[in-house]
């Protein structure tokens, strides 16, 4: 039975939960989900939305996100029953912002409007006023000391692990967890093109990806290709992916690498064939990005390279499967400049320079050659 406490703004409160699970909304049968952005952090929302989906089964649940998010949730079985493109707009989705365009967005949600809004975008300065336009009659989210507030809100402080973060708002709107972290499967038909170039399947599949949003992320690309190397040499079938801005990356670690048992599908890839190469690999090795976080969302074992802020907001909660490698890197290489103080409103310098240079290959090839030797493999989700 579960213990009722005294809640917050009125609403009782369940004593469950990653934070205070509050008392669920009444007459709920459609929710909307703000979060726009990358694969990453429509992955970190999933726990969340599987978690409302649980306390509003009969509830449609619809995400309110991006052209690549839509792309994902067309090759994966996931929580989100509908999907809304968002329009241009400062802080939500950046690009020509278009007023007439986005009056037009309004007024279609308006008529048939939300019983329920909640925001897991960042803080709330910019994503508050535009969840509040959807016109819902309760809305929920995180907000940071310069955000307009919602019916419930969740401060906003920056270093909270992401996954945990959304499932603390999903807690507000009365729903408890049902996963601490995503988990997914291919949609149907996607495992079929599982490989993306010819081969048996007798061999491991290593994957890897050397891209990231935020150069400084990136560990550089010589380690990358010492790494491929040492895979092929043990016998792996190594690919290297990436979207279409890493396709050079991806010639570059291939080409130095020199093996043939190393490819780069970097930029050649369909989002289904991605989750399908991704399904089908023994270890995906990679920076704290999207594919990384969709490897492990898939339950493929992954090695992941993050400086150290980076493994608190996004980092696997777990080390059975997913290996860790952190820079302590906490000033510019080149500046000194502090490189902690982040998010929206701090400053960067203009410095690229990579701050997970110092992670060793020989730290990360044996964690790869741990995880392929001891087969680690996963369920279905």
């Amino acid at each position: 039975m579960e213990l009722l406490t005294a809640g917050f703004g009125g609403a009782a409160q369940v004593a469950t939960g990653v934070g205070p699970v509050l008392e669920k909304f009444d007459g709920i049968s459609r929710i909307a989900v703000l979060r726009g952005g990358g694969l990453g952090d429509l992955i970190f929302a999933i726990p969340a939305m599987a978690a409302l989906k649980a306390a509003y089964p009969e509830a449609a649940l619809t995400l309110l996100g991006t052209p690549v998010q839509q792309a994902l949730l067309a090759a994966v079985e996931s929580p989100v029953d509908e999907f809304c493109l968002l329009p241009f707009a400062e802080g939500v989705r950046p690009g020509g912002e278009d007023h007439s365009e986005l009056e037009g967005f309004f007024d279609r949600q308006r008529a048939r409007p939300f019983d329920l809004a909640v925001q897991l975008h960042g803080g709330g300065r910019y994503s508050n006023p535009f969840l509040l336009r959807l016109g819902a009659r309760h809305t929920v989210g995180t907000q940071t000391s310069d955000a307009v507030g919602l019916e419930r809100t969740v401060p906003y402080i920056y270093y909270q692990h992401e996954p945990l973060r959304a499932l603390e708002v999903a807690g507000f709107a009365g729903a408890t967890p049902v996963d601490l972290e995503a988990r997914l499967v291919p949609a149907a038909g996607v495992r079929a093109i599982r490989h993306a170039a010819n081969d048996d399947g007798a061999r491991p599949l290593v994957v890897i990806h050397p891209g990231a949003t935020d150069p400084r992320r990136r560990w550089p690309v010589e380690r990358f290709a010492q790494l491929a190397g040492s895979c092929a040499a043990d016998g792996c079938r190594v690919v290297v992916i990436g979207d279409g801005s890493e396709h050079e990356l991806g010639e570059q670690i291939a080409g130095t690498a020199a093996s043939k048992s190393v490819e780069s599908l970097a930029g050649k890839l369909t989002m289904a064939e991605l989750v399908g190469l991704l399904a089908d690999a023994s270890v995906v090795v990679g920076n704290d990005s999207g594919p990384r976080h969709l490897a492990q969302a898939l339950g493929v074992p992954t090695v992941g390279i993050f400086w150290v802020g980076n493994v608190i907001n996004a980092g696997a909660l777990g080390r059975a499967m997913h290996r860790v490698h952190m820079s302590w890197l906490t000033e510019c290489p080149t500046c000194g400049i502090d490189i902690t103080q982040v998010g929206w409103t701090a400053p960067r310098c203009a410095h690229d320079d990579s701050i997970v240079a110092g992670v060793e290959v020989r730290e990360v090839y044996e964690d790869v050659r741990n995880l392929v030797a001891t087969a680690v493999r996963r369920s279905p989700a």
